[in-house]
């Protein structure tokens, strides 16, 4: 008789016992410890989400923002740049650049932490700059110098306009959809798109037919800014942008009502690549690319307060909106930096390979 494996005990239908040979029992163990980990390591994803692009793994990570820990990982394409998050913190959206040659947004599952089918946005080539408003996804198409819109409720492009410059790279949307900022980086321009609303025009006769009626009409205008300005930002009251020359180093002001370039600072942030205002709108941060510096200016005397170095190469910028901290996305370091924003000393390194695009993720 061949010997049993396990073996029934008792014949009860209440109550039942197994016999295990002794020679499996490790390997049972083994199993049981392995699957206490993969279930403790399936951690829940907090309201407010850190997310983070690694350019070297391919994948978007969501981490904690108070423990810093890597929650998990998701998949993207080759080539990730900039990531944006829904309203409602359930989506994500990442732009596959390919330096202006490829054609896919990627669109993420937050709560379930998976992918979902891409959006192929050719003929709009090269998404990068990405910014989520008036329920739609807005992203540049640097390759095709336009801008366009995608639409979660209709799973399609929904809107787009060129602007005729080169490299148009990153985008701010106000909350309407009515407004457009682009950074043209090859252009050294600024591009503003206004949506305004325009009444019905009369013929020459002066006849104006009966069911004639008003509609959104789009108008550009296109500001010179210190040479290969890429990022820039809006102060918080919309009153102002600030935009940052990665040849030079000079910060361009424009005034938002007058749209024109209000002034320029001397800040020497050579190989400027990212710039935030904090949520008080008292300091701006601009990144540099080149070196690893974090410079700190003061928004209403235009001041150098702090340089502070965060590594070899400094990029995505994403602050607090209490403005206690701000996260660096470091990419020739392989890590996000985490910096106080009182004592200015970096508090913190979370591992993530060739780090860039970096948002926040919030569900009600």
């Amino acid at each position: 008789m061949k010997k049993q494996i396990f073996k029934t005990c008792s014949r009860s239908n209440k109550s039942r016992s197994f016999w295990v040979n002794p020679f499996l029992r490790p390997l049972l163990l083994f199993t049981l410890i392995l699957f206490s980990i993969s279930k403790g390591m399936a951690q829940p994803i907090p309201k407010k989400a850190l997310l983070a692009l690694s350019k070297t793994d391919h994948i978007l990570a969501i981490i904690d923002p108070n423990s810093l820990n890597i929650l998990a990982k998701i998949p993207v394409g080759i080539d990730p740049h900039e990531v944006i998050a829904s309203a409602d913190g359930k989506l994500a959206f990442v732009t596959i650049y390919g330096g202006g040659s490829f054609h896919e947004l990627n669109i993420l599952d937050l709560v379930e932490k998976k992918a979902l089918p891409s959006l192929d946005t050719k003929p709009l080539l090269g998404p990068h700059g990405l910014v989520f408003s008036d329920g739609k996804a807005w992203f540049t198409a640097e390759g095709s110098k336009m801008v366009a819109s995608y639409d979660p409720a209709l799973g399609q492009i929904n809107w787009a306009m060129g602007t005729g410059q080169d490299r148009t790279h990153m985008i701010w949307v106000d909350s309407q959809g009515h407004r457009i900022y682009t950074s043209n980086v090859s252009s050294s321009t600024i591009s503003i798109l206004t949506n305004s609303l325009i009444q019905p025009r009369p013929f020459p006769n002066g006849f104006l037919p009966p069911d004639a009626k008003a509609h959104w009409e789009w108008s550009q205008v296109i500001i010179p800014v210190a040479n290969g300005s890429e990022g820039f930002d809006v102060s918080p009251d919309g009153a102002e942008l600030w935009a940052a020359g990665s040849e030079n180093g000079i910060i361009s002001i424009i005034n938002t009502k007058t749209q024109k370039l209000e002034s320029q600072i001397e800040a020497k942030a050579i190989g400027a690549n990212r710039l935030k205002f904090t949520p008080d709108g008292k300091r701006v941060l601009i990144t540099s690319l080149r070196n690893g510096d974090l410079f700190v200016f003061d928004a209403i005397t235009h001041t150098l307060l702090n340089k502070i170095n965060t590594g070899h190469g400094a990029a995505g910028i994403l602050i607090e909106e209490d403005g206690s901290r701000a996260f660096i996305g470091c990419t020739a370091d392989d890590y996000v930096a985490v910096l106080d924003l009182k004592s200015y000393a970096i508090i913190g390194h979370i591992p993530i390979a060739g780090a860039d695009g970096l948002a926040w993720a919030i569900r009600p």
